[in-house]
């Protein structure tokens, strides 16, 4: 159905929600699935569950990465490692929470991208890598200063990567999420006056569920999105149409 048969694709940020379901669905559409992530435990069970490979590697260190990646044959990659960082406003910001985020968000999924390609250019097999951005870097959000600039960066990558890859056969997109309400997020976004005014707005009426963001990722991994390359794909029950 997707085209993935066989082939080797690296997930990024797969200890996390968004994460472990794409290993899921990857491996259930015969990809060979390689799991990066914080968390060693949360890797090791999800490798009992789906057989996927596991690798772990900072995505803050270029040498890290450069010695996890660089080697791999790889057909696609889902950057999907990120943090959160912190809700401030413009005026309350940690410079080093910001430099953090970015430095994970934005720039940890460039690294990522760049010895990536590098194996998808060797191989001239093509490839297709999917950024996992966040409605964020598409709508201003209340203290979501360093979130969304780290998203609005990481948009960009995928944009001017689907151009300068193009020529490979590779193509590079994003998908830009609303909420997934887990107990991480629950903290914030389960606050009645801050989610219910969001919800009010969205369409949809409801927030996002991981399997929901994963199902198009694998999507835009797979042959069925051969022709579509540069786009920030929201999946916000409408929230950035309003």
């Amino acid at each position: 159905m997707y085209g993935l048969d066989g082939k080797t694709v690296l997930v990024t940020g797969a200890s996390g929600g968004i994460g472990g379901s794409t290993v899921k669905q990857l491996v259930a559409a015969g990809a060979r699935v390689i799991a990066s992530g914080r968390s060693a435990e949360a890797l090791d069970a999800l490798a009992a569950t789906t057989g996927c490979r596991t690798l772990p590697f900072d995505l803050e260190s270029e040498d890290s990465v450069r010695g996890a990646v660089e080697g791999l044959d790889l057909y696609g990659v889902v950057n999907c490692g990120g943090w959160g960082g912190e809700i401030a406003t413009p005026m309350e910001t940690d410079i080093a929470v910001f430099d953090k985020v970015v430095a994970i968000n934005a720039r940890g999924a460039l690294l990522v991208t760049k010895y990536a390609s590098q194996s998808m250019i060797r191989l001239q097999k093509g490839g297709s890598i999917v950024n996992v951005s966040s409605q964020a870097s598409l709508v201003a959000l209340h203290g979501h200063i360093s979130y969304g600039a780290s998203k609005g960066a990481l948009d960009s990558i995928t944009r001017v990567s689907a151009l300068e890859l193009g020529r490979y056969g590779i193509r590079v997109n994003s998908v830009n999420p609303t909420v997934i309400m887990t107990p991480m997020s629950a903290w914030y976004w389960g606050r009645p006056e801050i989610g219910e005014p969001v919800l009010k707005t969205m369409p949809l009426g409801r927030w996002a569920t991981e399997d929901e963001v994963a199902a198009p990722i694998v999507f835009l991994l797979g042959d069925g999105a051969s022709m579509i390359s540069g786009v920030s794909l929201p999946i916000d029950g409408g929230f950035t149409i309003a």
